[in-house]
């Protein structure tokens, strides 16, 4: 058998480069067109991988053209810097330096967590999935609109065909199997974010996020932007030139994902949580990838204050992304649309038609959606979750950040609905070494004690 590693087959990530390269401004049309005239494809639209290798020859062919696609220059550069210095100059809100804030309370952090795993884990059994699918088949089990766990009980066979559960999660996260929270890569980043605080301090540098991963993440538990980045290591390229070098990944998903602790971990300086995560973020991503992050960082910064204002959150955290860029207009439209909207299938579908021509797990429309699902349901957690599931995209990560914000505003572990918290069981399962099994409860202990830690570095 075949092994067809996923998310690095030049082939594959030179289909993805075009993509990426028409949306940032440069102008690939040759390129493509020596590509297509070679007998190239065009990227896999959801797969990580095309079904069957190309030939020697192509997969040559491709990496010499995405050398040269880097090579080309963006119109977008000027307005979509990924150096800090420069983001800070493009944002003329951005926070000043606040006066210390109280630290959340450990409780906050256990809502926030546990938020963060509900979320993650109502998101798991329809992720890849188109949203007619996901629609479909809440409907055929009386759950919509979305209100609780997904479930195969009541669901045609021949729905169940047409539209399958995640292969991978299907058998750890419908009602009628969560059985604690599985595995996911949206909790093994702020895991691995609480040992580079503990390991490095908050002076921690985008390199030492390097030196961790190499040291405690498993690579088989990467994906898109980090495969790339991993492995770009593991060849000799240093950050932050992990993040360019043949990586078409740069401006999804993944960085954001990995923001909650350093919000969580600067409550009420929303300006050293987003320096935080750009210094994380930048061994991955670049520009809105890198935006994505930032913007996560500074929202829960501001909610870990303990203000239960999510439009003030939100508003703050705007305030770290170049106004010019993709990611701050797409977070604009999105608000918008739900504040004006009454149905949230229509914002969906809104949102859905303005970033057709984005991959489902890039950042510009699943920050949107995160954005909007928090406005349309004005922070409360229930609502929150269940319409960034809803709105479809990368479903599991959409409502693991969607969660972590409403829990955390929530205040308590108590305040949140036991129907999303009791399937957990206080039990996180994962691959990073001496987190196998550790409470929600623990987890806010040792984020609480990092909150207010002297800086230091080894």
């Amino acid at each position: 058998m075949t092994l067809r590693l996923t998310w690095v087959q030049p082939e594959d990530l030179l289909g993805h480069e075009l993509t990426q390269a028409y949306q940032d401004g440069r102008a690939p049309e040759a390129i493509a067109a020596r590509w297509h005239a070679a007998g190239g494809l065009k990227a896999p639209p959801r797969a990580g991988t095309s079904p069957t290798p190309a030939s020697r020859y192509l997969r040559a062919l491709a990496g010499d053209l995405l050398d040269e696609l880097a090579e080309l220059p963006s119109g977008l550069a000027d307005t979509e810097p990924t150096d800090l210095g420069q983001i800070r100059a493009h944002c003329p809100d951005w926070p000043a330096r606040p006066v210390p804030a109280p630290a959340p309370t450990q409780a906050h952090l256990e809502a926030a967590w546990l938020g963060r795993a509900a979320g993650c884990l109502l998101g798991k059994p329809v992720e890849k999935l188109p949203l007619e699918g996901i629609r479909d088949l809440a409907r055929a089990a009386g759950n919509w609109p979305l209100r609780t766990w997904f479930t195969a009980r009541g669901v045609p066979d021949d729905l169940l065909r047409t539209h399958p559960w995640n292969r991978r999660s299907a058998a750890t996260s419908l009602a009628e199997n969560i059985d604690g929270m599985p595995e996911d890569d949206d909790l093994n980043y702020p895991l691995l974010n609480l040992l580079l605080l503990q390991r490095y301090g908050r002076d921690f540098t985008t390199a030492d996020v390097a030196r961790l991963w190499l040291d405690e993440l498993p690579a088989g538990r990467t994906f898109t932007a980090e495969r790339v980045a991993y492995r770009n290591l593991l060849t000799g390229i240093e950050p932050p030139h992990t993040a360019h070098h043949r990586n078409p990944f740069r401006e999804w998903i993944g960085a954001l994902i990995r923001a909650d602790v350093h919000g969580w971990t600067n409550p009420g300086d929303p300006a050293a949580a987003a320096e935080a995560a750009h210094r994380d973020a930048t061994l991955t991503h670049t520009a809105n990838g890198v935006y994505a992050a930032m913007f996560t960082a500074a929202t829960i910064a501001e909610a870990a204050t303990g203000h239960g204002d999510i439009h003030a959150c939100l508003r703050t955290g705007l305030t770290v992304v170049p106004p010019a860029s993709r990611l701050a207009e797409a977070i604009r439209h999105a608000v918008h649309l739900a504040r004006t909207t009454e149905d949230f299938d229509t914002v969906v579908d809104a949102l859905h038609t303005t970033h057709r021509a984005y991959h489902w797990v890039h950042a510009l429309p699943n920050t949107a959606l995160i954005a909007a699902a928090l406005t349309h349901a004005d922070g409360d957690f229930s609502g929150s979750i269940c319409r960034a599931v809803s709105g479809g995209w990368d479903t599991d990560s959409n409502g693991a950040t969607a969660g972590s914000v409403a829990g955390l505003l929530t205040g308590a572990p108590a305040a949140l609905p036991d129907r999303w918290t009791t399937p957990l069981k206080n039990r996180l399962a994962t691959s990073v070494a001496g987190f196998d099994g550790i409470g929600f409860d623990t987890l806010a202990q040792l984020t609480h004690q990092l909150t207010h830690r002297e800086t230091r570095h080894p």
